[in-house]
């Protein structure tokens, strides 16, 4: 197991950090390690390029509203922009600045050919109706359209979006340029997508608990698992891991959870949620609050769901043994020092849910190639990537005695920063 070490004071004691400043915090400490030049640092803390724009939709009742959008490329040094799209009340400008840098980060520590973008609209797409959210798509495509092709930006799925809103972006980009499957990854399988992809979050997410367990010292068969979230990531990630003979004990959903420490049936459970559009009041365990479940006694949590659920106030209740960061950022700066201290290990977000984007990776070079991969050569190039990955970070935090999430930063940020100077940026 890694050597923890304490962690400084952050600069910014005084005030609450944005979520950019809470990404910019790693690599700055990356970037100390690194010994980089102020120059050179300042360009990889700083977003290349942000477009803003409105987003009118007619609504199914004639009125119109006018929603914000977003798309921010924060480095494209290692390969075209790669990032998903967003749509969600909070998905504001620094937040999708903040998941931009991450993507960057993540892109080179999987070794991928891609640099960082993301984008988002701020909605509630669940207040939306299918064709509300189709003519919302098709608006915020037609403008960010010019910062978009299959190699300078390719959009993907990310919160509060799927494979038909990718559909509806790749329809409405050929619309204007032709066809292009390339330009968009998280597509149905009918239009190009892969094989794989709509599983691929979660199952990393195995893959990394699975090559960790040894490190952990842990039998991942007989450890009891807690997921806050059951989207697509939290789903995934239970049916995977369910698959490898873990056991899951707790699950939630927006709008609660279910936790039995003997076991759940996750069948039964997706069985529930598709009759009911939820799994909180499901009978198979004791009811729980989200806030509860980050609090159960466990061998593994797994956070799949939003940012920042793990902070200074519940940080000190954990009661996990290790954590496998599913969502991204999930865990603010102030939490990420108690648990430090209280040596319980992180396993970050640009590692543990860098599944989706190595498959976008494949999907993106299957359109190129016009050729079709099976599933099972999807499964077996996915499972390479990570543990490729997972490797390079746990040597590193072993070698140099620092935190699984200070090496995953520094191995990306070395990465960017080579390419840069190999450029001639600077």
């Amino acid at each position: 197991m890694a050597t923890i070490t304490s962690r400084p004071p952050t600069p910014f004691a005084n005030r609450s950090l944005t979520p950019f400043e809470e990404v910019n915090y790693f690599v700055d400490r990356a970037a100390d390690r690194l010994n980089l030049a102020d120059g050179l640092r300042e360009m990889l803390r700083r977003t290349w390029r942000e477009l803003g724009v409105q987003v009118p939709v007619r609504m199914d009742d004639g009125r119109i509203e006018v929603f914000n959008g977003y798309r921010v490329q924060h480095n494209g040094a290692r390969g075209p922009y790669k990032g998903g799209v967003r749509y969600h009340p909070l998905a504001d400008l620094d937040e999708v600045r903040s998941l931009a840098s991450l993507m960057t980060w993540k892109n080179a520590l999987l070794n991928l050919p891609f640099g960082g973008a993301k984008g988002g609209v701020q909605c509630d797409p669940t207040r939306l109706s299918e064709g509300e959210l189709n003519r919302l798509t098709r608006r915020y495509t037609a403008n960010i359209e010019h910062l978009l092709s299959p190699h300078r930006d390719i959009p993907a799925p990310d919160l509060g979006t799927n494979a038909q809103v990718m559909a509806w972006m790749m329809d409405a980009y050929g619309q204007i340029h032709g066809h292009s499957p390339a330009i968009v990854t998280g597509k149905p399988v009918e239009l190009g997508g892969s094989l794989g992809r709509e599983a691929a979050t979660g199952r990393g997410v195995s893959i990394i608990l699975k090559e960790a367990a040894e490190d952990l010292e842990m039998d991942p068969k007989s450890a009891g698992i807690v997921i806050q979230g059951f989207g697509n990531v939290g789903y995934w990630a239970a049916h995977s891991l369910d698959q490898m003979g873990c056991k899951i004990i707790a699950v939630s959903d927006v709008n609660g959870g279910v936790y039995n420490p003997s076991g759940l049936d996750v069948a039964r459970l997706v069985k529930y949620r598709d009759r009911n559009g939820t799994i909180a009041d499901c009978t198979e365990g004791d009811c729980v609050s989200n806030e509860e479940m980050l609090e159960l006694p466990c061998d593994v949590l797994v956070p799949a769901a939003i940012d920042n659920v793990i902070h200074a106030e519940n940080a000190p209740r954990i009661r996990a043994n290790v954590i496998l960061e599913a969502a991204n950022h999930p865990i603010t700066i102030d939490a990420d020092a108690i648990l430090n201290d209280r040596r319980i290990p992180v396993l970050p977000d640009i590692l543990v849910n860098g599944g989706g984007v190595t498959v976008s990776y494949f999907e993106w070079t299957q359109n190129l190639q016009e050729f079709h991969w099976e599933e099972s050569r999807v499964n077996e190039e996915l499972h390479k990537v990570m543990v490729t990955a997972y490797d390079s970070v746990r040597q590193k935090a072993h070698a140099d005695g620092i935190t699984y999430r200070e090496a995953a930063f520094e191995i990306g940020v070395e990465r960017v920063a080579n390419v840069v100077k190999l450029r001639g940026f600077v």
